[in-house]
């Protein structure tokens, strides 16, 4: 029998347009929500949010590219970035943000370090 000591390589996931997902998702790799969450997404990578993704809950993720809804809490150990047709109602924890002109962002933001934002990641 052969040992296989290889780590696995990331996945890429996605959620199609139209597609809904109710409970909780976990992921070791990137990720693109085209349809609907109801529930929480982890990842270890990027997650692309589409212009008709949805998330109501919670994200926790190394970096989030926002171009849809995301209504929750928000968690992103390095860069969140928010498209022109973004729109959140969330508290928002990140090390970085970048709002592009017509995004809409309606809740909190903490800024910091990353290992203020690690720390908030891990709760």
């Amino acid at each position: 029998m052969k040992n296989d000591n290889t780590i696995p390589t990331q996945a890429h996931n996605i959620i199609g347009n139209g597609t809904i997902i109710k409970g909780e998702i976990e992921s070791n790799g990137d990720m693109r929500i085209d349809g609907r969450v109801n529930g929480s997404v982890k990842s270890n990578g990027k997650v692309v949010i589409g212009q008709n993704g949805v998330i109501e809950g919670t994200l926790i993720c190394k970096q989030a590219d926002i171009s849809g809804y995301v209504k929750g809490n928000i968690k992103v150990e390095e860069l969140t970035a928010m498209q022109s047709t973004a729109r959140l109602e969330v508290e928002l924890v990140t090390k970085q943000l970048f709002i592009e002109v017509g995004a809409i962002f309606t809740g909190h933001c903490n800024m910091g370090s990353a290992t203020t934002v690690n720390n908030e990641v891990k709760k």
